[in-house]
């Protein structure tokens, strides 16, 4: 946490500068931008000896945990907070990989359906151990009961951004 002593200096300092600057919600958000970016970065560790990127990684799970097994590309770029542009090159790649496959929608043929293939299912179920370590070791210093806390603060957290 000594990394984000700076960011909370740097904080006080613009407080100062500008006695309006909201700090607290102001630490909030550069703590969750902290966090993201150790949990891409020990995501992306894990998964290179698998071939794949954190990036692709949510999507290839966005697809495992849909009951239907398909999604459109914009649900997918929905589920995965992803940009549509972002959908299209990250699908381009897994699909080359050979991870998902491209059909058309038995409902429209003009509209695309993405699933995983039978070679991306294995990729997720032979990484799918070591990912569950990792987000075992990431939660291990909140209990359970301050998980659910924290679960259920962010969710108001991100409500409130979608007002």
């Amino acid at each position: 946490m000594s990394d984000f002593a700076s960011t909370e200096q740097r904080l006080a300092v613009t407080c100062r500068r500008y006695p309006g600057f909201p700090r607290r919600p102001g630490v909030l958000v550069r703590l969750i931008k902290h966090i993201h970016k150790l949990l891409h970065d020990e995501a992306n560790l894990l998964l290179k000896p698998y071939g794949v990127n954190h990036p692709e990684y949510n999507l290839l799970m966005m697809l495992y945990g849909t009951a239907s097994g398909t999604m459109s590309p914009s649900e997918l770029a929905d589920a995965a907070g992803e940009k549509s542009a972002n959908i299209t090159r990250l699908t381009n790649e897994l699909s080359e990989k050979g991870l998902i496959a491209r059909n058309a929608s038995a409902d429209d043929r003009r509209k695309v359906e993405l699933s995983l293939t039978s070679q991306g299912q294995q990729l997720i179920e032979s990484f799918l151990p070591d990912i569950c370590k990792l987000l075992v070791r990431q939660g291990r210093h909140l209990t359970v009961s301050e998980q659910i806390q924290l679960e259920k603060l962010l969710k108001k957290f991100l409500g409130g951004l979608a007002d």
